[in-house]
């Protein structure tokens, strides 16, 4: 990374010079999160994995939570391989039990949790005539209940400590939807919405709070769009972009949130869908 300025100086409140930044050209250290301990929910696969691959390689300790040991433990590898710190752990985020078990494997194997990203999610696509309660009670469940649970456990040794980064992944559906998409929408607006909140009540113990909305990724998520190739040629069509994102564009994102300089970034959602929702 280079320094846009010539010369910069930071200063305190009082006016009192701090410290000189670095003259252009200067390349910072790429490992600027090291000493920082992230959980990454849903990090075996989707944009978990890309997500939590970045934040090791800038230098974090990361703690994968999902449900599947093989997936989470091939990510795990290629953590190791690369000289990161990953640390697997089976959970549910939506049971209460899970997470507090969780909180605690954390804490005694990498340190008090930094950076939380809340990235576990599903989609249900169905009319709304044609759900069962039990179908929406997983939904709402796993992308709205599972980050409370989430934040309820990790938040209080960010207050603690005076500095945290949470991340919330919620979709481009929290601002557009689509037929079939009511109850996933539903989902991801609440999960906004409590980003928003949340960013008010923890502004004073200086932890950010933000969302990612990601559009049209080639995830698992959208397998059923990208096995169909008409169906696939169509969707594309409708990007302004005219392709599907990469998950590697999206872990980049969510590493500079973490940065000591996107501190004064919070309460808000950064919409990453190849121009989707501003047409």
């Amino acid at each position: 990374m280079f320094v846009p300025t010539e010369i910069a100086r930071r200063v305190s409140p009082t006016g009192d010079m701090i410290l000189p930044l670095l003259p252009t050209g200067t390349i910072l250290n790429d490992v600027f999160l090291e000493g920082r301990v992230a959980v990454v929910t849903g990090a075996s696969r989707g944009l978990g994995k890309p997500i939590a691959k970045s934040l090791a390689a800038a230098g974090a300790s990361v703690a994968l939570v999902a449900r599947n040991r093989d997936l989470l433990e091939s990510v795990a590898s290629g953590i190791r391989n690369n000289s990161g710190v990953a640390e697997v752990i089976v959970a549910d985020v939506c049971d209460q039990a899970a997470v507090a078990a969780l909180s605690l494997r954390v804490n005694e194997r990498l340190g008090p949790c930094d950076i939380l990203v809340n990235n576990a999610g599903i989609n249900i696509r169905k009319a709304i005539d044609e759900f069962t309660l039990d179908e929406w009670n997983r939904l709402i469940t796993t992308n709205l209940t599972g980050p409370f649970l989430m934040c309820n456990a990790f938040v209080p040794a960010m207050k603690e400590k005076g500095f945290g980064r949470v991340i919330n992944i919620t979709s481009i559906a929290s601002h557009i939807s689509k037929p079939r998409l009511a109850g996933y929408s539903a989902t991801k607006a609440g999960l906004l919405g409590m980003t928003k909140g949340l960013a008010l009540e923890l502004a004073p113990y200086s932890v950010t709070v933000n969302a990612i909305s990601p559009g049209p990724f080639a995830t698992d998520m959208n397998r059923e769009i990208l096995d169909d190739p008409a169906l696939n040629k169509q969707f594309v069509e409708g990007i302004p972009l005219k392709r599907w994102g990469k998950p590697e564009e999206i872990g980049p994102l969510a590493v500079y949130l973490c940065r000591e300089e996107a501190g004064f970034i919070t309460g808000t959602d950064i919409v990453i869908d190849g121009g989707r929702i501003a047409e």
